[in-house]
């Protein structure tokens, strides 16, 4: 086997290795998410203050987005992706104290370099692939590889993220807290072994004599800051009810045990990353149908629009005192919040994945991390006040307020696609 890769051209080996390194990772940061909302739930904390522990996460993950950006095109992306796996090594180290000496602030702190390194892994493995997709091809060849290498980058990494989600939460019931943060900074330390010794140096770095100045974190694009703030939105919308106000709901109303919600929450995740490896294949009629300059506006407005109108049924069908009859079909109203989910996964699954080939698509190609960072600035903005309002709505008004604050946020994203560059030179104009 060992030889058969040697074999492989060295842009897949490197992408293989990119891959690998984001699996890894994306594997503690969904068993370590689930372990926190789990465990301090458990320890009486209300849903809000389970939601804060979160904050400096999200928090930080914005500036890292940014700031992580421009040092990918200055240092290399080898050298970001690297450092973001060695600070999830620390903030996986800050939670192995004893139990006593697990406060909030501490918790907060150890997020606060948990989302820094997410970020920092997220933005290095994204903007390796603009870089490592071969450019002896033609170019729409080179742009379905670009669309099948993210689409697969991304769908795999969610894939694991569910697997990490069951882990937490059944590790959580079967050797702890602390046996299973111990477990994943093993793992991930070897990992990192290997990333020095075989990831290329200056990967994705500028090529251009002039370094890039620190204000160029902030794009001057229009296609990419539309899109940016397309995905804030979209984001927030799943993560008003998913992140927090969903597996509180279904331990505190219906019981659940953790390693059930786990399951569920993993099974969710890993359905939704398997439909994002598949984007390509289920955009690709829509995309040749609707041929012309304003095809990437027309399917983006679409596939968000189809979007709202889930999380707006399920708050009509799925909870008691809903508009519409919750029985109907013979199925309990905790059966129409299932199904609900299920279904947003798919449709959400095509969205994001669509997203996150366009923002790879619209980067520049000398220096894309930048780019790519200021694009996931947007996205960890989306999730931080997703995180909030899930806390805060559900703990308000409960599980309904959510799902239909995540209808709006879906319709503002799509709202906001509309204002995407009418033809693809204008939008690619800066590359």
């Amino acid at each position: 086997m060992l030889a058969r890769l040697r074999e492989l051209p060295h842009e897949v080996r490197q992408y293989l290795l990119v891959t690998g390194n984001y699996w890894a990772f994306t594997l503690t940061d969904g068993a370590l998410r689930m372990l926190v909302v789990l465990h301090f739930h458990s320890l009486g904390y209300s849903a809000l203050e389970v939601a804060m522990l979160f904050l400096f996460y999200e928090a930080f993950g914005v500036v890292t987005n940014l700031v992580g950006g421009w040092l990918g095109a200055r240092l290399g992306l080898n050298h970001t992706m690297n450092a973001g796996l060695a600070l999830q090594l620390v903030a996986l180290g800050m939670l192995l104290v004893p139990e006593v000496s697990l406060t909030v602030m501490w918790v907060m702190m150890a997020q606060a370099l948990s989302g820094i390194a997410k970020d920092l892994n997220k933005m290095s493995a994204k903007s390796a692939i603009k870089v490592l997709v071969p450019k002896d091809e033609a170019i729409e060849q080179r742009q379905g590889a670009l669309y099948r290498w993210v689409a697969l980058l991304t769908g795999s990494k969610n894939a694991l993220k569910g697997l990490g989600f069951f882990l937490g939460g059944a590790a959580l019931s079967v050797v702890g807290f602390q046996g299973t943060v111990l477990a994943m900074w093993v793992m991930l330390a070897g990992v990192l072994v290997l990333s020095l010794r075989h990831l290329t140096a200056a990967l994705g770095q500028s090529t251009g004599k002039r370094k890039p100045a620190f204000r160029e974190m902030f794009s001057t694009s229009r296609a990419v800051n539309v899109l940016s703030a397309a995905r804030l939105c979209l984001f927030a919308a799943r993560d008003v009810w998913f992140v927090v106000a969903l597996p509180v709901y279904l331990a505190e109303v219906h019981g659940w045990h953790f390693w059930t919600v786990g399951v569920l929450m993993a099974a969710w995740v890993i359905g939704y990353g398997g439909v994002q490896t598949q984007a390509p294949r289920i955009t690709g009629p829509l995309s040749r149908r609707l041929v012309g300059d304003n095809s990437i506006r027309h399917i983006t407005v679409m596939l968000a629009a189809g979007l709202a109108l889930l999380p707006a049924l399920m708050a009509c069908l799925s909870l008691e005192g809903g508009a519409i009859t919750s029985r109907l079909g013979g199925l309990q109203p905790l059966d129409w919040l299932i199904v609900g989910l299920m279904a947003f996964g798919v449709v959400f699954a095509i969205n994001s994945s669509w997203h996150s080939y366009l923002i790879v698509h619209f980067a520049r190609n000398d220096g894309v991390s930048m780019d790519v960072g200021f694009y996931y600035m947007a996205n960890a903005m989306g999730r931080l006040l997703g995180t909030l309002l899930s806390g805060w709505l559900y703990q308000a008004y409960g599980l309904e307020a959510c799902l239909w604050w995540s209808a709006g946020l879906v319709l503002a994203s799509a709202l906001l696609a509309l204002g995407l560059p009418s033809d693809t030179q204008e939008s690619t104009e800066h590359q």
